[in-house]
């Protein structure tokens, strides 16, 4: 049982980083769950979450209480209503959680919800909700947070690591991996990495894919390193980028959309690639230096994306929608 004031928050298990953080609040949070799973019914899909967050069978859910929807997908528009009996934003309320950057030109991207005022769009960044044409829906932005690994770098492998979760795409940027490999060993981990296995070649140092591993894994691994690579041209940073620089890992990242407001003492944001990657080699090169540039990257992230702010902003926004 949760608190008299906690909230029954109907959400799905779409981003899994950005989840095991909104999961950390005080209120219960029901999950779709089918039986077949699917990108609409996975559940908990055997994450190791808190007994606050529960699997709902589909079938179940008109017969649950439901205090608010928290959407992040066009299509849970629709699911909702049908398995709940209640249209999002006139029966129950709802909100809107825009992970991304829109897919299209600026200019023309229109947001499903703009032609809505009932349902408020929560961009997770300044530069996304720039960005997006969202019309007549209220907007507002909650940057990621995440819980504190505490400061683990320890650097003893002269290798960089980035997660990826598209192996081939302009969008994240991992075509920028093949020449930045020629300053340093590029570690990949997270779902699309396993795709790019190995790509050794007379250009450069190996570019090398792992397959998926837990969470506290991963992050011993990332600490392992000396730099986290973020090459996104176009995606928002997302947990990783934050995670890497709460372990400690100075930062060499593309400077457009919101990585481009990181200071330049977290390790390099630059979009001169070889200025990446001539950054890059020195920081896998000197361990003290890399240490140096990650203290400074852990003091931002401290700042700006500590656990207990994002979830204070979403407390704040839930209570808003459900008054």
């Amino acid at each position: 049982m949760r608190g008299s004031n906690a909230l029954r928050i109907l959400c799905w298990h779409a981003d899994g980083a950005w989840m095991e953080s909104f999961i950390q609040g005080r209120h219960v949070y029901l999950l779709p769950k089918e039986p077949e799973g699917g990108p609409y019914g996975l559940g908990r899909a055997g994450r190791p979450w808190p007994r606050h967050v529960v699997d709902v069978p589909a079938e179940a859910l008109r017969d649950t209480e439901v205090d608010v929807v928290v959407l992040q997908r066009p299509e849970e528009l629709a699911l909702a209503e049908r398995w709940l009996g209640r249209k999002p934003g006139r029966d129950v309320p709802a909100v809107y959680v825009e992970h991304g950057a829109p897919p299209g030109r600026p200019a023309t991207s229109r947001h499903p919800l703009a032609d809505r005022d009932d349902i408020p769009v929560v961009h997770t960044s300044d530069f996304n909700r720039l960005m997006w044409d969202c019309g007549l829906a209220p907007t507002t932005v909650v940057e990621h947070g995440a819980a504190d690994p505490g400061r683990r770098f320890t650097g003893e492998l002269p290798h960089a690591v980035a997660v990826v979760d598209e192996p081939f795409g302009r969008d994240a940027g991992t075509d920028l991996l093949d020449a930045l490999r020629a300053a340093a060993p590029i570690d990949l981990f997270g779902s699309g990495a396993e795709e790019i296995r190995s790509w050794p070649d007379g250009r450069g140092h190996a570019l090398t894919g792992n397959p998926p591993i837990p969470l506290e894994e991963l992050h011993t691994a990332m600490a392992r390193r000396r730099a986290y690579v973020h090459p996104s041209r176009w995606t928002s940073p997302g947990p990783a980028l934050v995670e890497a620089m709460l372990l400690g890992l100075p930062v060499v990242a593309v400077a457009t959309g919101p990585a481009a407001t990181l200071p330049p003492a977290v390790g390099a944001v630059s979009c001169d690639l070889g200025a990446l990657a001539a950054r890059l080699a020195a920081l896998t090169a000197d361990r003290d230096l890399a240490a140096e540039a990650g203290a400074a990257a852990r003091a931002h992230a401290l700042a700006h994306h500590g656990l207990d702010d994002f979830l204070n902003r979403w407390d704040v926004l839930l209570e808003r929608a459900v008054t």
